[in-house]
């Protein structure tokens, strides 16, 4: 008699896509509440939550405490609030800040794609948490799991003085036709798509399954779409693929439809759940852009028209943050930086009655974690802005502040590695107090495990959280990765051979930066400064001598859930 063969992970997750859409089932998560913890079986736990937006929570250990690159889990969830374009009204903030105070320990967090995130919530809690939501028009549902994840905006779409179209019509019509269509609750795995409009790329297109980025056709003058697929990140980084084709308003839609056609039915994707993004397409099975325009064009029934030039943006930041026109006379947007994009439920109500007292209760959260006040009169702004910094809101943001990004990490992550919130805050205080007049625009970001849900990949300096022993004791790590960026000078950051405790980093960066102040040429930034300089170079200057290169020390075959935006 031959022995079974056991299932791999791909195949049971296939198998329970199969079995059963978790958006018909939210019935049974307000079973799990009334019986309890016991009653929820593991297929919920590990599998059907996340199309509600809902993850089990780390202990606090992160992957260190657990098997199989996964820590242990405990009786609490992450809760992820989808916030299409990034758009929220002041009624919507004001319950979010409740439900932060009553079952998220008062704290909530902008994730990078425009979310937010709860910590913290009980299972009994949950039909609260979605009732509280529901009445406010805001949902969790596909903000997770194997689905559309929120699709992303300009944060000041229809606002922006210089914009070249408002494209969040497209984005909440995109997200309508996507999520919580039972034709696309069972995609091969997680799929972001970027609909934008803004000239600075804030969304960040260049790794988004799919990038939709305004352009103006230079013959006639229309405004249309440039498109990029198989953007991404995680173990494998990979920016987007252009296609030929520049895509009518009109037809932008029909676009998206076709591509997460494309990928759904991708059957190859769904044999191996680390190689399961749109991205291996290109990276495994040899498309290419011309073939994948070809699959589009063959479900669109008609061709495209050929691609134009593009304009990328040459700013590290696309955040948005100051003070800024908008298109009617008299009116700006104010722009606050959120160090690690992690606010207090008090904030969060302040916030709220700002957004109500200086505009018209419209906010807005950005893909850098941070938060816009939109349609506030001009002679007002500086009023605003006194009163948004009395409550721990920095306008006037040092570069560090500013340009630093970071993950969920171990505080909740079973995934992480490393502490990454309060690293990155005392990081940023102490290059603040270390490189007090430091003016250039440089990007930091923070991930807790190699799938880069802190997106270090693109960073000017990416650290990616380690684990090394120190007197015979484990203790965070990060290795360094540099000279990342997107948009006019594109590249993925290179893994330069350095790993150091945490409590090094903050030196270490120091070391660099006041290389590159002392040594740069005329006109130069960190992205150039960094371009010119070997990898054993930029090694010892963040080393402070010449040390010998080590290896990244990834874990073979470590899963890529990720709790990313």
């Amino acid at each position: 008699m031959s022995e079974a063969v056991k299932e791999t992970k791909a195949q049971r997750v296939e198998r329970l896509k199969r079995e059963l859409n978790p958006w018909e089932a939210h019935a049974e998560i307000e079973r799990f509440a009334r019986e309890g913890w016991d009653s929820v079986p593991p297929e919920w736990l590990g599998t059907y939550f996340r199309w509600w937006g809902i993850y089990t929570q780390g202990d606090g250990a992160g992957a260190i405490g657990g098997k199989g690159g996964e820590g242990k889990a405990v009786r609490h969830f992450m809760v992820r609030i989808r916030i299409p374009n990034g758009v929220i009204e002041a009624s919507q903030l004001r319950t979010i800040a409740d439900l932060a105070e009553w079952h998220g320990r008062g704290i909530a967090d902008i994730t990078v794609r425009q979310n937010f995130q709860l910590h913290w919530v009980t299972l009994e809690g949950l039909p609260d948490v979605f009732r509280a939501l529901w009445l406010q028009g805001v949902t969790t549902m596909g903000s997770c799991g194997d689905v559309t994840r929120n699709v992303t905006g300009c944060p000041v779409a229809g606002l922006e003085a210089d914009e070249l179209i408002d494209a969040s019509p497209l984005v909440l019509e995109a997200t309508r036709m996507l999520n919580g269509n039972p034709a696309f609750y069972n995609l091969p795995r997680k799929f972001k798509v970027s609909i934008s409009g803004c000239r600075a790329w804030c969304t960040y297109p260049e790794i988004n399954d799919i990038g939709l980025t305004a352009t103006r056709h230079p013959a006639g003058g229309e405004i249309g779409f440039t498109v990029r697929v198989g953007g991404g990140l995680s173990t494998d980084p990979h920016l987007g693929v252009p296609l030929d084709a520049f895509v009518p308003p009109g037809r932008a839609l029909a676009v998206v439809r076709a591509i997460a056609e494309v990928f759904r039915e991708s059957d190859v994707l769904r044999q191996n759940r680390e190689r399961a993004r749109l991205k291996f397409l290109f990276l495994q099975h040899g498309w290419t852009a011309a073939r994948f325009l070809a699959a589009i064009e063959e479900r669109l029934g008609s061709p495209l028209p050929p691609g134009v030039p593009e304009d990328p943006p040459d700013d590290a930041y696309r955040d948005h943050v100051g003070i800024h026109p908008q298109q009617a006379p008299g009116t700006c947007y104010v722009g606050v930086a959120v160090l690690r994009g992690r606010l207090g439920a008090q904030q969060l109500r302040v916030a709220a009655d700002l957004a109500d007292r200086y505009g018209t209760g419209a906010l807005r959260t950005t893909s850098m974690q941070n938060l816009v006040i939109p349609n506030v009169p001009t002679a007002r702004a500086g009023a605003l802005v006194r009163e948004l910094e009395a409550a721990d809101f920095v306008l006037d943001a040092s570069p560090f502040r500013r340009g630093t990004v970071a993950c969920t990490g171990t505080e909740f992550c079973k995934l992480a590695l490393t502490e990454t919130k309060g690293f990155a805050r005392g990081l940023v205080e102490a290059l603040e107090q270390r490189l007090p007049g430091f003016e250039q625009h440089l990007r930091i970001n923070v991930t807790g495990c190699p799938n880069s849900c802190g997106q270090h990949w693109i960073a000017d300096l990416g650290l990616e959280g380690k684990k090394i022993k120190v007197d015979g004791a484990l203790v965070d790590a990060y290795y360094f990765c540099v000279g990342g960026a997107v948009g006019r000078h594109q590249a993925v950051a290179r893994p330069i051979g350095l790993r150091l405790p945490a409590t090094a980093v903050a030196p270490a960066i120091e070391r660099l930066l006041r290389s590159f102040l002392g040594a740069r040429r005329p006109t130069e930034n960190f992205r150039q400064f960094a371009a010119r300089h070997t990898d054993d170079e930029l090694r010892a200057l963040l080393a402070g001598e010449l040390v010998e290169a080590v290896a990244r020390d990834v874990a073979a075959e470590r899963p890529p859930h990720g709790v990313d935006g």
